[in-house]
């Protein structure tokens, strides 16, 4: 399923716009100079790839591809890979920037990188879906691999892509190479806790945060934007919890219920349909207004850029917690911050995903299969961890969450770089 939603007013700066301003920011607040921050902003390797498919009409079409290195002074690339209609470069050099600061905020042996194919997987059959992905992974071929760059599930793909993407390159390699991707069904070496690692970690997140601001968890209400392999999960890890999920929303529409969603009900709905829309124990709504709804927690958990400068001001949540990457938009930031609102950026909130893609390659480099509860449970110390870690230094810098993942981050990726040096 798509994890999707609308994307907002076209108002919206672009991600990679978002990205640069926010490493600005962090590398004056370092005191690094220009060179230091045209050195972070610069993607290490970018490759772009065309990619002919044969339809199953026998017409031909030509897509295109991109893979972008942006850092790897930590380590491997590591990053997913989308499959969307609208996906372009540049936002595909955001979305890789994001994950070099993601990787070291968690302390990660990776630097970041992101792929992205310019297709709709719902025009799509599974066949013609399999041919574009194989196709791909030919031609990034020389720059991915276990030691250079690790892809993994993002928009519009899944296990089932990154199955055909490790058997791909196991093929031209002449044995299996398991460590080459992660989020690999468990059957291929595909670690236990993956599928649902970023929602897991989003929710740790919300609970801390909640905690924080002095909401109690029972009872607080809350408003999921986005419906798919995030924010479903999300949804009903904060349920088990304690908080009351009043609304969420999908690409298609949203549904809302102000005494709580029966997600049950709702799950098999969307099985059924496809959509949340049309569920009968919620009340139709805009997936835009949804954000607008008065919660203790929003959790945007579809795509870039949906909190922006012509809707920030109608935010009425307390809380924030970024399940997808760049859903607030750096004006929009602004806003939120003088309304009081709490935000809990996408580099920390929803780095559970990449944190069990470490535990799974460090498992195929191993050839050792760690149990669920081990992995949810190193999981939950590295989200929390990383949690405290930003929050008291948010608040003994007298900045914001984001303004203080930010500066731990590229300081760690620029301290890696001067250990490095500068090859000649």
């Amino acid at each position: 399923m798509l994890d999707t939603a609308a994307t907002g007013d076209p108002i919206a700066a672009s991600p990679l716009e978002d990205a640069l301003t926010q490493l600005r920011g962090a590398t004056r607040a370092l005191g690094y100079d220009d060179g230091a921050y045209e050195l972070l902003a610069t993607p290490r390797r970018e490759v772009t790839v065309g990619i002919p498919l044969r339809r199953d009409d026998g017409t031909i079409e030509v897509l295109r591809g991109y893979r972008v290195q942006h850092n790897f002074s930590r380590g491997p690339a590591k990053g997913g890979l989308r499959f969307s209609p609208g996906v372009r470069l540049d936002e595909v050099r955001a979305l890789a920037m994001w994950m070099t600061w993601k990787c070291a905020l968690m302390d990660l042996p990776y630097g970041g990188a992101k792929g992205g194919v310019n297709v709709d997987p719902a025009t799509h059959s599974l066949a013609e879906l399999e041919r574009v992905t194989r196709r791909y992974t030919s031609e990034i071929l020389p720059v991915i691999g276990p030691e250079r760059d690790i892809p993994a599930p993002d928009i519009g793909t899944d296990e089932r892509t990154m199955a055909w993407m490790m058997d791909t390159y196991s093929v031209n390699h002449g044995y299996t190479v398991s460590g080459v991707v992660t989020g690999k069904p468990v059957s291929l070496g595909g670690s236990l806790g993956r599928a649902t690692a970023t929602s897991r970690g989003v929710a740790h997140v919300a609970l801390a945060a909640l905690e924080h601001r002095g909401v109690h968890r029972d009872g607080a209400t809350s408003a999921v934007h986005g419906y798919g392999k995030v924010g479903r999960s999300a949804a009903r890890f904060l349920i088990e919890a304690g908080i009351v999920v009043v609304a969420v929303a999908d690409q298609h529409g949203a549904v809302y219920e102000p005494a709580g969603l029966d997600l049950d009900a709702l799950d098999r709905h969307v099985d059924t349909t496809g959509s949340v829309v049309g569920f009968a124990l919620g009340a139709p709504l805009e997936p835009e207004l949804l954000l607008e709804l008065d919660v203790d927690l929003l959790v945007p958990a579809a795509v870039e850029g949906v909190i922006h400068v012509g809707n920030a001001h109608r935010i009425r949540a307390r809380i924030v917690v970024e399940g997808a990457n760049g859903p607030t938009t750096t004006d929009a930031d602004r806003v939120l911050a003088n309304a009081g609102v709490y935000v809990v950026p996408d580099i920390l909130a929803n780095a559970g995903g990449v944190i069990v893609s470490y535990f799974e390659w460090v498992q195929a480099n191993q050839t050792y299969r760690w149990s669920l509860d081990t992995v949810e449970a190193r999981l939950r110390e590295r989200m929390l961890a990383a949690w405290h870690f930003v929050m008291e230094t948010a608040e003994c810098r007298r900045v914001s969450l984001r303004e203080a993942a930010m500066t731990i981050a590229v300081e760690r990726v620029f301290d890696a770089h001067r250990s490095r040096g500068l090859y000649p």
